[in-house]
């Protein structure tokens, strides 16, 4: 064909295609707000609303929600002979009757639900027949850890009567149900409670909720509560009440769950809790909710340029801050508050990637996590003592004990020992941002002192350089029972060596022994200068980053060359199934920081991009998992933002910059609200 007419053949494809995509409307994204607007059942992974201590999963069905979980709730059933998360009393589902016809998802049309993650609400919103627009939004009320609110709107098309029904049943794992109802008559409110009590599996715990109703109409024209009780597993309460054609009706459950688990006297704390939520009001409740929501996003990162990243990062954060709270000496599962995932217990995904996020954006936050582990110690003390050794061995799987809770099936409990170094990593990190030495002599230093006997005693002193760390599970978890593992060696030497300067702080003489030990841990590499994973590795497909890591967050290999060979060779080495999100995000973070922001693009992508869910974009472990919300690659991929793109460093000295590169699509990066000081940070 000749060129000029194939110049102007292109030409004119192009010009259509502009012109057909300037006719089609922009669809802008809300870097705040996540709506589906189509609701399929068979596609629905629900996202969760949570304060820190309790998480609702929500349904594509109306008027119910997937699970209720309490943080910090264990009890011994199900899976692997070990402590699980257990399910609490659903405080929100309802039946809900329309001129005494049941609601169903037949009968529903036009449903939209969206995430509010700016005020942390979850609202549904569907026309019923030709009956009725209905709409429902409830919160985990931030300012309130054991209560939740749900604030109900109806607006009738036609004449109609609404029975709304609140349900209290207990989950299938709970034995010995009670089951109470009781009004409690002032002259200015009537109060009519909800309330249920059960026990966990095995009888260890009492677990108590109660709720009530919140009217708009002033004392006195309330509507009538009735309550029925259905079985010894589930009753109800109910009102009648008719509503006129164009009239909107609106009223509010508030209620709260609490088990032994946190308080002494749970069945009393349910009623008075969900009584002070009544006499505080619906307005108010969420007023403060927003308000203590507020104050969390004082701490975002923001970015110019990119809707859809915007919406997805504001959704990690989210997700952290839902899963946490300050002052609860609690950590994070990999899935957070949002289900039974993992049994809820507690791995090195707090540790090193959940923790290290928090603790750049809210420091107070992070210190619940590593008062988490020093409340701990003692059962790590007694781990480290069954298994030969000094000091302290934090297990692979924590619940609410300290002790080994990894089903014996998995060899990750007696042998993937790398979390005691990142357990003891986390809290030198914590004074590093704090500069707390009251904190780092109370409570840090006991963590650091004894995770540092326990490596120096861990160690087979083989000679010069070879004071091996033999028979390990990897980081990589793909590498059993292997010797010299890079993360861990690297780890405990890294830890050997902040818990000198740790005592010299102090004021302590720190055992010199240590630093010997840290000298002598080998770092092995290939003939062609690689790090090499472990002794006898062969360049076979790896689980998830271990060599990379020495770059961040150890920070042991520090010579750029030596980074981006690292890189280069592990980073084919991971498949494109199976592999966890964290990885990717460490490649974004050490390429950004290598100034090759195309490369490092392409990896922060390639963290969690394939394994978002519908409808609300929930991240799963892997690529095209099923498992969501998968927290731990969050903060990953938060690090990567905050510690690569956005160029923060954790220094003995507090939070410093370093030079980094952004993608050439973003405009502009803005971290605000950083460390104690709640600095902010731009990157242009």
């Amino acid at each position: 064909m000749n060129i000029r007419l194939l110049s102007v053949k292109f030409f004119l494809t192009a010009l259509v295609l502009v012109f057909s995509l300037t006719s089609i409307p922009a669809q802008s994204v809300n870097p705040w707000v996540i709506t589906a607007s189509s609701v399929d059942p068979s596609r629905y992974y629900g996202v969760t609303v949570a304060n820190g201590m309790i998480g609702i999963v929500s349904s594509p069905e109306p008027f119910q929600v997937k699970d209720v979980v309490l943080a910090g709730a264990y009890d011994l059933y199900g899976r692997g002979r070990v402590s699980n998360f257990l399910r609490s009393f659903n405080l929100l589902n309802m039946r809900f009757s329309v001129d005494g016809q049941d609601l169903t998802g037949k009968d529903i049309s036009e449903m939209v639900q969206s995430l509010d993650m700016r005020h942390a609400s979850f609202t549904s919103s569907f026309n019923y027949l030709d009956k009725a627009t209905i709409s429902y939004t409830y919160y985990a009320l931030r300012q309130l850890p054991f209560t939740v609110l749900m604030d109900i709107t109806v607006t009738a098309k036609k004449d109609i009567e609404i029975t709304p029904a609140s349900v209290m049943a207990a989950p299938d794992a709970l034995r010995d149900v009670e089951n109470y109802f009781n009004e409690i008559d002032r002259p200015h409110v009537l109060i009519s409670l909800l309330t249920s009590t059960a026990k966990s599996p095995t009888g260890k715990l009492l677990m108590c909720a109660s709720n009530t109703f919140l009217f708009s109409e002033p004392h006195g024209e309330e509507p009538r509560v009735i309550h029925e009780m259905w079985d010894n597993n589930m009753h109800l309460m109910k009102f009648y009440k008719k509503i006129r054609a164009g009239e909107t009706y609106r009223f509010s459950i508030a209620g709260s769950s609490i088990t032994s688990a946190h308080h002494e006297d749970p069945l009393n704390e349910a009623e008075r809790l969900t009584i002070f939520a009544k006499l505080q009001g619906r307005d108010r409740l969420i007023q403060f909710h927003n308000q203590a929501w507020d104050e969390l996003w004082k701490s975002d990162i923001l970015i110019d340029g990119d809707d859809q990243t915007q919406q997805d990062v504001h959704s990690m954060l989210y997700h952290l801050y839902s899963f946490s709270r300050e002052g609860t000496a609690l950590s994070l599962s990999p899935m957070g508050l949002s289900g039974l995932g993992y049994n809820g217990h507690v791995f090195w995904d707090a540790d090193l990637w959940m923790f290290p996020a928090l603790l750049v954006l809210h420091p107070e936050i992070a210190k619940s996590m590593v008062e988490y582990r020093y409340e701990r110690l003692e059962p790590a003390k007694k781990n480290a003592f069954s298994h030969g050794y000094k000091g302290a061995m934090f297990p692979w799987e924590s619940a609410a004990s300290g002790v080994e809770e990894t089903p014996v099936w998995a060899l990750s409990g007696p042998f993937e020992h790398h979390i005691t170094a990142c357990v003891g990593l986390a809290a030198w990190q914590y004074y590093c941002v704090s500069q707390d030495k009251g904190w780092l002599k109370e409570k840090g230093w006991p963590v650091i002192s004894a995770t540092a006997d326990f490596w120096a005693s861990r160690v087979e002193r083989n000679g010069p350089g070879h004071y091996d760390i033999k028979n390990v599970v990897a980081a990589d978890e793909w590498a059993e029972n292997v010797d010299n593992d890079a993360f861990t060696n690297a780890a405990a030497k890294m830890l050997l060596i902040h818990a000198s300067e740790a005592a010299k702080i102090l004021g302590i003489a720190p055992d010199p022994d240590w630093i010997r030990v840290a000298d002598n841990i080998p770092i092995l590499q290939f003939g062609n200068g690689v790090t090499q994973e472990y002794a006898g590795y062969d360049g076979k497909g790896i689980k998830q980053a271990d060599v990379n890591l020495l770059a961040y967050p150890l920070k042991l290999i520090t010579n750029n060359m030596q980074i981006r060979k690292d890189l280069l060779y592990y980073q084919s080495r991971v498949p494109n199934a199976g592999t966890p999100a964290m990885t990717q995000a460490i490649f974004a973070l050490l390429y950004a920081r290598l100034g090759q922001p195309d490369t490092a693009f392409h990896f922060f992508q390639e963290a969690y991009q394939p394994n978002l869910n519908p409808p609300f974009r929930v991240i799963a472990e892997t690529k095209g998992g099923t498992n969501p919300y998968f927290a731990t690659g969050a903060g990953g991929v938060i690090q990567s933002l905050l510690m690569g793109f956005g160029g923060l460093d954790i220094t003995d000295k507090g939070i410093v910059q370093v030079p980094s590169r952004l993608p050439p699509n973003w405009k502009k990066l803005t971290i605000t609200g950083v460390g104690t000081d709640k600095k902010n940070y731009r990157v242009q």
